[in-house]
């Protein structure tokens, strides 16, 4: 047994995690540690090809398939995405991101296809403010992963919805990498997935993953585990909060790109290989500089925030729909931890991954914590990132 086994059997051990699925890639070769459980009650322990959502680990994947089309010029990244989606020609900005829904002033310019990519649109979702916006995105776009709505009524509905911050002015997290993959289906008259599996799936051979599971597949699906109020392992038929329907109906139009995706291990190594590995084409070296380059200004950086905590501190800053590390000492494992240049971006259900081009690794921890807002509070499901922070540490010596 390896020492990456051994700290996620511990956790699995405790009771925090149900399972999880550890990878790492270096020189070529991948460790992988399948532990604990992808069904507790049935008694099926968790594989190597087991099948996680991967929440917003989704983002970079369709960030990367919208790098593909800047590289064919089907855009620039000053371009105002009123070109695509003239819905957004006007928008209108929030004096007060709490406030009332009709306090607003003009946006100072057009949102751009660059801000989307840096999450400087000025988009919130639903959870991520206190006052009227967050019952207004609710009502308006449905639930956060599979929504009623149809591409076009999605956009007009988020459209119809004033922006909590200025177009270029801050590190705003919301949705706007979902806006994104549906711009890149309506430029392409396909849907998302159709979009993915042209530009990213095929071409570096991810087979198992997508917005849904096939049937034949599904008996590898990871259990959904969460906790009940009393901090005990509790499997759930669907996430917390509401935002996915237990199976995905198979004439579901809308595909969330901020969040949406299920993958495996194996499948996520071949995306993030693409950071390190230079056999990986999908996009040119040029492009792949320009979207691993910090985009951020410092203020910008410094100030961003999630749930009042800092997003990045003072050792990373954002490219084009990945974290970057500016200073290996400072920077937060959460958001990647290697040399200067490593990506990443994690998951709210517990998958967090990193790509280190210093030293050509990867690292990849999946697994199934899906928490309550008060049940984090209240102190359950620490272990979960416990866990990541041992497996890095381990992925990392």
């Amino acid at each position: 047994m390896n020492t990456i086994d051994e700290a996620l059997g511990a956790v699995v051990a405790a009771g925090d995690l149900a399972g999880a699925v550890g990878l790492v890639w270096r020189g070529g070769a991948a460790q992988v540690a399948a532990v604990g459980w992808r069904d507790m009650e049935a008694g099926l322990p968790m594989h190597r090809d087991s099948l996680f959502r991967i929440a917003s680990m989704s983002k970079p994947i369709v960030s990367a398939a919208a790098m593909t089309m800047l590289q064919e010029r089907r855009f620039a990244l000053e371009d105002p995405i009123s070109r695509v989606a003239p819905e957004f020609l006007a928008m209108r900005v929030l004096r007060d991101p709490d406030g009332p829904l009709d306090d607003t002033t003009p946006a100072d310019r057009q949102i751009t296809f660059e801000d989307l990519l840096t999450h400087r649109a000025g988009l919130t979702q639903a959870g991520f403010h206190s006052g009227p916006i967050d019952a207004a995105h609710r009502e308006a776009l449905g639930p956060d992963l599979d929504s009623p709505l149809s591409p076009d009524a999605w956009i007009s509905g988020l459209a119809s919805l004033p922006l909590v911050g200025q177009p270029g002015a801050s590190f705003t997290y919301g949705r706007s990498t979902d806006l994104l993959g549906l711009l890149l289906a309506r430029m392409e008259g396909a849907t998302l997935e159709e979009v993915l599996r042209h530009r990213v799936f095929e071409p570096l051979g991810m087979s198992d993953t997508g917005f849904s599971v096939p049937p034949d597949k599904r008996h590898r699906r990871a259990g959904l585990y969460g906790f009940d109020m009393t901090g005990k392992l509790k499997k759930i038929d669907a996430p917390p909060g509401g935002v996915a329907l237990p199976e995905r109906p198979g004439d579901m139009e809308f595909a969330s790109g901020g969040a949406g995706l299920w993958s495996t291990a194996d499948d996520y190594l071949a995306f993030a290989r693409m950071f390190v590995d230079p056999s990986v084409k999908l996009l040119s070296p040029e492009t792949l500089a320009l979207m691993t380059t910090n985009r951020l200004t410092d203020p910008q950086r410094l100030g961003a925030e999630m749930f009042g905590m800092p997003t990045f501190g003072t050792g990373s800053g954002f490219g084009l729909g990945v974290s970057v590390v500016l200073d290996p000492a400072t920077a937060q494992v959460m958001r990647g931890k290697g040399g200067v240049g490593t990506v990443g971006w994690p998951g709210a259900y517990g998958g967090w991954w990193q790509a280190d081009p210093t030293n050509g690794s990867v690292a990849i921890l999946l697994m199934h914590n899906m928490l309550e807002l008060e049940q984090l509070t209240a102190g359950y499901g620490l272990g979960g990132y416990g866990a990541i922070m041992e497996f890095h540490a381990l992925a990392t010596a």
